[in-house]
Parts: structure tokens; sequence; C-alpha cells
């Protein structure tokens, strides 16, 4: 049985799940917005994200959990500055310091009421627990970056990162305000170029998922 990480404060964390027996998450645009709505509202305030992306069936996140002292539940007063996805309205207030790992649970659960809500259907959504890995390498931070954008080009969505709408790559190349860490991952890369010039190399999928235990 898979050892599941704890999450821990000013820690990095690849966290990804999939839908319950292989069930898609998402049917629709609407059901992606709200998702990235969601997060918003849930997990902006308690971890910074570096990398995302939203297939049919499952999801990756690349994050770092806060400090307590740098948790932040002021609303914006608007959402220019998402973590990548258009005309998103701004987290809203949360009460009370609940655990990091509380807040995602938080997500997907919001998420799961309105999606079976919307699509008339019951019970779970997603496998649990959500998987979540540790990353202490600059490295493998790197390779995560890189296979999270990847990601639908490997599942045959499209042939370059930008032709698929639902991930982080466009908001990293962009001059655009974003709350995405993109400053960060671009200094992982060296710069803009090489971060555009890596991302067409291949990638040891097969290493980074036996890594991942995917």
């Amino acid at each position: 049985m898979q050892k599941i990480e704890p999450i821990i404060s000013d820690r990095f964390y690849h966290i990804y799940n999939r839908g319950i027996n292989g069930e898609n998450l998402f049917a629709g645009e609407d059901n992606y917005f709200h998702f990235l709505r969601l997060y918003d509202k849930f997990i902006h305030p308690i971890a910074d994200t570096y990398a995302w992306v939203l297939m049919p069936n499952h999801f990756h996140l690349l994050v770092r959990i806060k400090e307590e002292k740098e948790f932040d539940f002021t609303n914006p007063d608007r959402a220019s500055n998402s973590i990548g996805a258009p005309n998103l309205t701004g987290f809203q207030n949360l009460s009370g310091l609940k655990p990091p790992f509380q807040h995602f649970s938080n997500l997907f659960n919001a998420y799961t009421k309105a999606f079976n809500k919307r699509h008339a259907r019951h019970g779970a959504l997603f496998e649990r627990p959500f998987k979540r890995k540790l990353i202490t390498d600059k490295d493998y931070l790197r390779q995560a970056v890189m296979y999270i954008h990847n990601n639908p080009i490997h599942h045959g969505f499209c042939d370059h990162p930008l032709g698929y709408p639902w991930s982080s790559y466009a908001a990293c190349v962009s001059v655009k305000p974003t709350r995405l860490h993109r400053k960060e991952v671009l200094e992982w890369f060296d710069d803009r170029a090489n971060f555009i010039a890596m991302h067409r190399r291949s990638i040891d999928r097969e290493k980074i998922e036996q890594w991942l235990k995917i």
C-alpha cells in the first residue's frame, strides 16, 4: 500500500488524482471554470501554485504549502491575477485555520457536490485519498512542471502545450498578471526561452510515473 504523504508547510508537492472508476471529472467548459473558481477559493489562501493541468478524468497540481503566517484570506478586487484561467471571480473569505489537507478536501467535496447536481449523479467523484508527492529536488521540480504541461500531448489532445486551454503553460509564457508563481518557475529553467525549449524535449514519463507511483 502506498504511503500517504503528510502535507507540511513550506514544502513542495505534486498533487494529483483521477475520477473514481476512471469517470470524467469535467464534462464541459463550465466544469473546468467552476473547479478553478473553487481552487481560487479554497487553495490559493494556503498554497502557492507553480503548475497545473486539468484533464477530462484527472488533474495535476504543483504547489508549495504556505507557512501559516503567509495564509491570505483577503478578497482581491478581481481575479485578473488568477492562476492562469480567464474570467474567474475572486476567492471568498474563509473562516478559521484548518490543516492544509482539509482545504484540498473541501475543494474536492465542494466540486463533487456541484458536479453531481449539474449532472444528476450521486456519490463520490474523486478517488480517495487524493494523491500527493513531496518534492525536495530542484530537478524534479523542473521535471514535474514539464510532465504536467505535456500531459495533454501524451494523452493525444494536442501537439503543443499551447494547444490545450486547461493548463498553466500559457500563463507561464505570457506577460499578463497572474497569481501563478511564474517568475520562480521560469527561474528554475533559467529563463523563458529555455523554459519553452525544454518543454519541446521528450521527458522520461516512465521514470516520473514510477517515482509518483501512478
